[in-house]
């Protein structure tokens, strides 16, 4: 039986989150933020004392290492483990405070540092399957960094673990660690030579059990809106202002469907994120989600036409549309390498957890890093009400996570 040490991984992910490690998505650095290397360091020096091999930390904030394979089988494929270190900018990372809430009770807990956030069984069921153990949550004012900090423990954890237990025979683990992907650069600057391995696994999912093999297919959309600009006091049947187009297309997107605050489960969406510009040019930037690249190509038309149609309205008024790809569909990728997933399950399997198979409404790393030649589902660690001051985190999951990556290890080196 797998024993993970369960003071030894809170206080690793504790003591992780309380570097900010926040990324800019207005940044054009790498990475976005130099400071997201603070806990690279940190990684990098903690491997290198646990004594593995080609341990780096690279100028774009990249940490590769690999805990060497100790079985006398060949050809077992090295397989790879990936959490990001970066935390999201929807909300504050500085100076975040956990708290270990011990024996959870049930009843809700008010957050010392902001008494309007109170966390609940009412407004996150999720907890009530961890009544009796412990949670850990941040103190109120700023998100925990579970996302993906908890990956990141586990990783390290686990690799601890193996280390510890020599008698228990695997292949080449890789670990990779990665900036940026809260703001959809992790893998932009990765080296897939360093990397080094065949198949992989982020550690980036939420309830204990869940395995995602599916993501959205993701691309943007800008619409360049060039009004006309004229003197504002001699300005009548000459003004064309850009602001008015771009805000009369805001305002013709579907009010109903469409968009991520009325859709769910398989349904894809069309989301303005920002407006910026001034009378004579405005730009609408938008992101586009869907499970198909079919899907994906349906909303740029619908999109288009829409954005069409209103300036066409407006004499001399031109506008450019501009489509670019992000990420795809991992389980294009998946599917071809069936035992990718089928030895995720039989770890969740392994480690007591009921299997839930679900799609990310989202994307990881590993959407990307699928697409790059390692083929790589998302795993649980536990995060819930991710990018939130009432984010939290069920220590049981981290634990059985870290079990899952154990048995991973052993499945792979059965063969």
């Amino acid at each position: 039986m797998i024993q993970i040490n369960k003071e030894a991984l809170v206080e690793r992910f504790m003591r992780y989150v309380q570097v900010d490690t926040q990324s800019d998505p207005e940044s054009n650095l790498s990475p976005t933020t130099e400071k997201q290397k603070d806990l690279s360091k940190i990684l990098e020096t903690e491997l290198k004392v646990m004594g593995l091999q080609n341990v780096e930390l690279d100028a774009f904030g990249y940490v590769y290492a690999t805990v060497p394979a100790n079985t006398n089988k060949q050809n077992i494929p090295a397989i790879c483990f990936c959490s990001h270190v970066d935390t999201a900018p929807d909300c504050s990372g500085t100076n975040v405070k956990p708290i270990l809430h011990k024996n959870y009770d049930g009843t809700n807990i008010q957050l010392p540092d902001d008494a309007t956030q109170i966390l609940s069984i009412a407004k996150s069921p999720y907890l009530k399957e961890h009544i009796g153990s412990d949670i850990i949550t941040a103190s109120g004012n700023t998100l925990l960094g579970g996302d993906d900090k908890s990956g990141v423990a586990i990783i390290m954890q686990a690799v601890q673990f193996l280390l510890d237990n020599p008698a228990i025979k695997h292949g080449d683990i890789k670990i990779v660690f990665t900036p940026d992907e809260e703001v959809g650069k992790g893998v932009d600057k990765i080296d897939m030579q360093k990397v080094g391995a065949q198949y992989g696994y982020t550690l980036d999912g939420g309830e204990a059990g869940s395995l995602e093999d599916e993501s959205f297919s993701a691309d943007s959309a800008t619409i360049i809106i060039n009004g006309v600009i004229a003197h504002p006091g001699y300005a009548k049947n000459k003004l064309v202002n850009a602001i008015k187009i771009a805000g009369e297309i805001a305002d013709a997107l579907p009010k109903t469907e469409w968009s991520p605050e009325t859709t769910e489960k398989r349904e894809g969406f069309v989301h303005p994120v920002s407006i910026n510009g001034i009378a004579e040019k405005t730009t609408v930037s938008f992101i586009v989600r869907d499970y198909t690249r079919d899907g994906l190509l349906s909303h740029h038309t619908k999109l288009k036409s829409i954005a069409e149609t209103i300036v066409a309205k407006y004499k001399g008024a031109t506008m450019e549309y501009i489509q670019k790809e992000q990420y795809r569909n991992m389980k294009e990728v998946l599917d071809k390498h069936p035992q990718v997933v089928a030895n995720a399950a039989e770890a969740i399997k392994r480690s007591g957890l009921a299997v839930i198979q679900e799609n990310i409404r989202g994307g990881t790393d590993g959407s990307r890093l699928s697409f790059m030649g390692l083929p790589c589902p998302n795993i649980f660690t536990g995060m819930q009400n991710i990018h939130g001051k009432q984010e939290w985190i069920g220590v049981n999951d981290m634990l059985k996570a870290t079990e899952t990556i154990v048995h991973l290890c052993m499945i792979w080196e059965e063969g």
